[in-house]
């Protein structure tokens, strides 16, 4: 979509997409292509996908939001031209690091595309419909993407959508000289999957979402915070919303036992790397109970896994 919007305005040069390290987009081969290509998961695929443009994700250090925007400045001042859009994963980012970032530093990358002619593209797959405490996590920063990626919560997971939403200046482009959207995949606007996503829409606005995502962050906050003071292998928590991380200092000895631990205590989750995480429903009364199932679980694996390296 952004790339056809440049093209059809007058600037087909304009084919890169910019992001920063860390990020998670997907499986595809357009989404792969702007995965963190080091610490990712699809470093295999590297000489066949497209290559994208990367700057350091902000580190936890005082001034690593500055840093990371200055960085993200300097690219586009050098290659703004050959850039059609900044993807991010607005706020926290997912499986490929689970970052959590100020809305503060959204704002900031938001002025940048502003100032350099550059689209921003919000992908959010991971933190839409309610996730982060706020409808869409760019609430946050009070922002308003140019592209707007949404999937999974959007059918609740009983089919398979996604949606990209964009404004009129995008699709005014596209459709310059009776020009169309050049993507049709086979089973776009299905109406089985669309008829389930306005279902779990509605079932979602209908219920007080809000005041459950803030419920559960107060019970993931009390659950997995103790981790930073009790384990020497716990290098992070954050907990935002109905988001619950804790990050290890080194990855996991060995996946299989910490998914035995997890089970064995009711509970799935998929660690990845240093992660364990969670991101428990909040569609339905989950109670403080269920939470503080999870949230034992963890603090179980945890204790396992630190023993395990002793």
């Amino acid at each position: 979509m952004a790339v056809q919007f440049w093209y059809k305005t007058g600037k087909p040069q304009k084919g890169k997409f910019l992001t920063i390290t860390n990020g998670y987009h997907g499986d595809t081969f357009g989404a792969m292509s702007v995965c963190d290509p080091v610490n990712g998961m699809h470093g295999m695929f590297q000489n066949v996908l497209a290559q994208q443009l990367f700057v350091d994700s902000p580190s936890s250090c005082p001034g690593g939001e500055k840093e990371s925007a200055c960085k993200m400045r300097k690219m586009l001042q050098q290659k703004s031209n050959d850039i059609a859009a900044v993807i991010m994963e607005p706020i926290i980012q997912g499986a490929g690091g689970m970052k959590v970032h100020s809305p503060w530093y959204l704002r900031e990358i938001r002025n940048l595309c502003y100032e350099f002619d550059v689209l921003f593209i919000a992908d959010e797959i991971a933190t839409g419909f309610g996730r982060t405490g706020e409808l869409f996590a760019c609430n946050h920063a009070d922002i308003s993407p140019d592209i707007l990626c949404l999937g999974k919560a959007l059918t609740g997971g009983y089919m398979t959508m996604g949606a990209t939403l964009t404004t009129p200046r995008i699709c005014e482009g596209i459709s310059k000289d009776n020009g169309v959207f050049m993507h049709g995949p086979t089973f776009m606007g299905n109406p089985l999957a669309s008829a389930v996503a306005l279902a779990s829409v509605r079932l979602l606005l209908d219920s007080p979402w809000k005041e459950r995502v803030r419920k559960t962050e107060k019970q993931l906050k009390k659950g997995l915070t103790s981790l930073m003071e009790t384990s020497n292998i716990v290098k992070d928590v954050r907990i935002l919303g109905a988001i619950g991380v804790c990050e290890l200092k080194e990855p996991v000895s060995d996946m299989t036992k910490v998914q035995d631990d997890l089970i064995s205590n009711g509970v799935w989750l998929r660690p990845f790397g240093k992660l364990l995480y969670t991101m428990p429903p909040f569609n339905a009364p989950i109670g403080k109970e269920e939470v503080n199932v999870i949230t034992n679980a963890v603090l179980e694996a945890v204790k396992h896994e630190q023993n395990r390296r002793q």
